[in-house]
């Protein structure tokens, strides 16, 4: 139990971090709904606890494939956040009508956010290192489960959260509003993609 304490504080902080996701299901939530946003999250939770699996059971094969191929997987994660950025960058601000009738598709939601967030093979190094920090290192396979268990549901609870928030804010945001949401979150997204980019070239 303590284990798996310790892996929901865990994944709930780590999704609280601000970072490009955090910025992307934002955006997301308030553009397209609350159940977009939550899917967009849960597409990280689902990679949170994919990459805590590694570092939990240990699975070598795995981790040595990513972090061997690490430097493709990051260019290609850094390029569409390039994508995603400039796509902020020149949304066109809806009316409050029109962004209720948005919608958006949910598989493509999920999938673009777990694919990102797998796009960063050394965070399994990180895992590995936090979950030896926080004496998260099981010496068992039920126990190494429960701090898996214990990592998504954090980070799942965490999004769930961000999205029902940020849904209550989208009724309130006008045009103006939108757009500097748009401005700020491209802007945002763009740092963090040129940051890692320069990460893979280095």
């Amino acid at each position: 139990m303590t284990l798996f304490l310790k892996g929901l504080l865990f994944g709930f902080l780590l999704a609280a971090t601000v970072g490009p996701m955090w910025v992307l299901c934002f955006r997301r939530t308030l553009a397209h709904g609350a159940l977009a946003g939550f899917v967009s999250g849960m597409g990280i939770a689902v990679a949170d606890g994919l990459y805590g699996a590694v570092a939990a059971f240990g699975l070598t094969a795995i981790s040595g494939f990513l972090l061997e191929h690490a430097d493709w997987i990051g260019l290609a994660g850094g390029v569409f956040l390039l994508y995603l950025g400039v796509k902020c960058l020149v949304a066109v601000p809806l009316e409050p009508q029109e962004m209720r009738q948005e919608r958006t598709s949910l598989h493509a939601a999920f999938l673009s956010t777990l694919g990102l967030t797998l796009a960063n093979p050394p965070t399994i190094l990180a895992f590995v290192a936090i979950f030896a920090g926080l004496g998260l290192v099981a010496s068992d396979y039920a126990s190494a489960s429960l701090v898996v268990l214990g990592v998504f549901l954090g980070s799942a609870s965490w999004w769930l959260l961000l999205a029902a928030g940020a849904g209550r804010l989208r009724a309130r945001v006008g045009p103006k509003l939108y757009r500097a949401i748009n401005f700020v979150s491209g802007i945002s997204i763009l740092g963090f993609a040129l940051w890692q980019l320069a990460a893979v070239l280095r």
